[in-house]
């Protein structure tokens, strides 16, 4: 009988701006933060750029990841590139991003994953109080994402994962609205969409209290999700904290719970991904690696 398999990787996201060079990044990963497993976020080579600096950049990371024993086993989109996206107001920035996330998709396969992520779009706050135009642009999103997919499949792409969110605005706040439109994703889809589970997400303002429980996600999506993103999280939902033990004394996310939770959900590949931001404010700006790999050993050791 198959169990559950857990990969646990670092999302890149913490890496822009402080480490830019891949030789640097990559032996920071490997060496320091002792991890050969990563997401990858289009933060590092951002789609928008021309496609000689994307082959470029793309080249030298490859060569990097080889050479020192790391993986790309996911990518997703990062704080840069968390846009309006696919519900842009205006249609040409909507065909815009549709070309600009079936790029991210081959620099996703250049890199050897096949799996891909993003949050599913955002609306302006005019777009979502009027009725009619939310359901248009969320059905747009929808057929964009299905073509996206069949481009992704065609490089060799498997699954894509969307994140649910914290507002309505940025869709996917509740436990309801993210199944729902996790159903509708997988709706005559050229590939799987997944979830990708976060567990500082939720809708505050909601009446539900599960909603902002990161548990009752996981019990209640059951297998509608094949990837995490961690960090650790107090009732506020304010930071991507790492868990350090400053953190964890006062923090919701135990991984033991996390672990037990998933077992109670159909056997299958989950993967576990420390997604870990820090201000640029001191000490946490200097402390940022040594505080990844604080994290990546806590659940190593718990795994």
């Amino acid at each position: 009988m198959q169990d559950h398999n857990f990969e646990l990787s670092v999302n890149t996201g913490f890496l822009v701006n402080r480490y830019t060079d891949p030789d640097q990044w990559v032996k920071l990963v490997a060496n320091f933060i002792n991890i050969n497993k990563v997401q990858f976020t289009a933060d590092l080579i951002n789609p928008s750029l021309p496609e000689s600096l994307i082959k470029k950049k793309v080249h030298e990371t490859k060569t990097c990841l080889d050479d020192n024993g790391v993986e790309v086993t996911s990518s997703f989109t990062g704080a840069f590139t968390r846009l309006n996206n696919l519900t842009h107001p205006d249609q040409d920035f909507r065909e815009y991003y549709v070309d600009w996330f079936k790029k991210f998709a081959d620099i996703t396969a250049d890199l050897d994953s096949k799996y891909l992520g993003s949050h599913f779009a955002i609306l302006t706050q005019q777009d979502l109080e009027d009725s009619d135009r939310r359901k248009f642009l969320r059905k747009q999103a929808i057929k964009s994402w299905h073509e996206i997919a069949s481009h992704a499949k065609n490089r060799g792409i498997e699954e894509i994962f969307w994140e649910p969110m914290s507002i309505s605005r940025e869709f996917g706040e509740t436990i309801d609205e993210a199944i729902d439109l996790n159903n509708e994703l997988n709706k005559n889809s050229p590939l799987p969409f997944s979830m990708c589970l976060d567990v500082d997400h939720g809708d505050l303002e909601s009446p539900n209290p599960e909603d902002i429980d990161p548990y009752a996600w996981i019990n209640q999506c059951k297998d509608g999700f094949d990837m995490i993103h961690l960090k650790q999280s107090y009732s506020n939902k304010g930071g991507h904290w790492p868990f350090i033990a400053e953190h964890n004394k006062k923090g919701n996310i135990v991984p033991s719970k996390i672990l037990d939770a998933i077992r109670k959900t159909s056997p299958r590949n989950v993967q576990l991904v420390l997604e870990l931001s820090f201000k640029e404010r001191q000490p946490a700006d200097r402390l940022a690696a040594e505080h990844v790999k604080e994290s990546v050993d806590f659940w190593q050791n718990s795994l």
